[in-house]
């Protein structure tokens, strides 16, 4: 039998050559197959570029997908509508001074407290550390700790020495990384805002490819799935957020009653640490420390740090939980195992990621087995 071939003229208009097809034809499953590795390979590469840069496209997904239902309404009082540049990038400067609000308020407080912070350099140079009453007032330890106190802290000639002795050249050193990661941190936020303008305005068509996505890999369960994450992030975060202001209103109660020094400050760091789990604890252990040692005020900065101490325990344990399972519909186990093991597994991003991951998880558990919600 003859084989078959077909010819193809050449480039100079002599003779046609005949060619042979693919030597090595590919069937419908190698192409497949083929395909696939392409894009796995392809996307691989791609994240591995980024790499230095995936946290703070996740934090711009983050925020978009948050405030969507925001950004819509917000957009709509905007001449021109979502279609036009004017409202994501409007909406994004204000996110912006959203988030630095907080970083530049502390800011501010520590300027006005910076005289402050001289006086009391001057007064440690002239006669050190005065000590506090009640350290002698300790069973067992007080006589040690008053002898202590008075011939190390409470002696200015000790304490220049002590001074000396600190090593210029490390803090130096640590000074200039400091400042290096504080840029490398701005340059990231940058990058957060530029990502949240271009999700911003093009939110629509990139949820519509989302969907579509979704549906053609995993079938019809892929759109509910990509909705159940959508509504995980926006729970994760307004839970969050929610429970941090509540924890940081009912703790600066205590700042202000008990007269602890700058106690918008300390509002502020409460509010804005109580999004990391133990991050609140340490401003109310500072607020403490320095109400006890400052004031004098050993009964004020034990009551405040315990109630405190319980306001962070329901607040971080039972209503931050809460708040997410229930707009989430996740069980609260789920909920808690997810935040810790994902701050844990992910650094802070994980905060939000993991309640997202265990939302995934249980809708397609229900999908797997046929129930609902």
């Amino acid at each position: 039998m003859p084989r078959h071939s077909s010819v193809m003229p050449s480039h100079d208009g002599s003779e046609p050559r005949p060619f042979d097809k693919a030597a090595l034809p590919f069937d419908s499953r190698a192409r497949v197959v083929t395909r696939t590795a392409i894009a796995l390979a392809i996307v691989l590469l791609a994240l591995w570029i980024a790499r230095d840069f995936l946290v703070a496209l996740t934090w711009a997904a983050i925020i978009a997908i948050t405030a969507w239902p925001i950004y819509i309404r917000f957009a709509r009082h905007i001449p021109g509508g979502r279609s036009q540049a004017l409202a994501p990038l409007l909406f994004t400067v204000l996110t912006g001074l959203v988030l630095l609000g907080p970083i530049v308020l502390t800011a501010h407080q520590i300027a006005q407290g910076s005289d402050a912070f001289v006086r009391s350099l001057n007064q440690l140079r002239e006669s050190g550390i005065p000590f506090p009453g009640w350290l002698a007032q300790l069973p067992i330890a007080g006589a040690y700790l008053d002898l202590w106190w008075r011939t190390n802290l409470s002696n200015p000639d000790v304490l220049v020495e002590w001074l000396r002795g600190v090593n210029i050249e490390n803090i130096t050193v640590w000074t200039s990384s400091l400042g290096g990661a504080l840029l490398h941190r701005l340059f990231l936020f940058l990058i957060t805002l530029i990502a949240l303008l271009l999700l911003l305005r093009d939110g629509t068509w990139l949820a519509e490819r989302a969907l579509a996505t979704a549906e053609r890999l995993l079938g019809n369960p892929g759109e509910r799935l990509a909705s159940k994450i959508a509504d995980a992030i926006r729970a994760t975060v307004n839970g969050t957020v929610a429970a941090a202001i509540v924890k940081g209103a009912a703790i600066g109660i205590g700042y202000f009653l008990t007269g602890v020094p700058h106690p918008l400050l300390f509002v502020v760091l409460t509010v804005a640490l109580g999004m990391v789990p133990l991050g609140a604890w340490v401003a109310l252990s500072a607020a403490s420390l320095i109400l006890a040692f400052q004031d004098g005020a050993v009964l004020a900065a034990t009551g405040l740090f315990g109630f405190g101490a319980a306001t962070l325990l329901i607040g971080e344990y039972l209503i931050q939980p809460a708040l997410i399972g229930g707009t989430a519909r996740l069980p609260f186990l789920l909920v808690l195992i997810g935040i810790l093991g994902g701050m844990q597994s992910f650094g802070l991003v994980g905060l939000f990621l993991g309640p997202v991951i265990m939302a995934a998880l249980l809708t397609v558990w229900r999908e797997w087995i046929g129930v609902g919600d």
